[in-house]
């Protein structure tokens, strides 16, 4: 059961990116494939995180994460 719930949840997600940000890639390369559904993935999680903020309540404060440096 845990196995399948975390399919699910996959399923869910892959989902909710194809309604949102359409099924198909517009780049023909395999790279630019590639950085199209990690732009996609990055979008879909800040609407999920501005989405949860205002259901729940949380005051997002992103000046203060750009003041966290970078770790490369």
């Amino acid at each position: 059961m845990n196995h399948y719930h975390k399919r699910s949840n996959v399923e869910t997600t892959f989902h909710m990116l194809k309604i949102k940000f359409d099924k198909r890639l517009r780049s023909k390369s395999p790279l630019g494939q590639e950085n199209e559904i990690l732009a996609k993935c990055l979008c879909h999680n800040v609407c999920v995180l501005i989405q949860e903020a205002y259901e729940i309540g949380i005051d997002l404060k992103f000046e203060e994460c750009q003041k966290i440096p970078l770790i490369i």
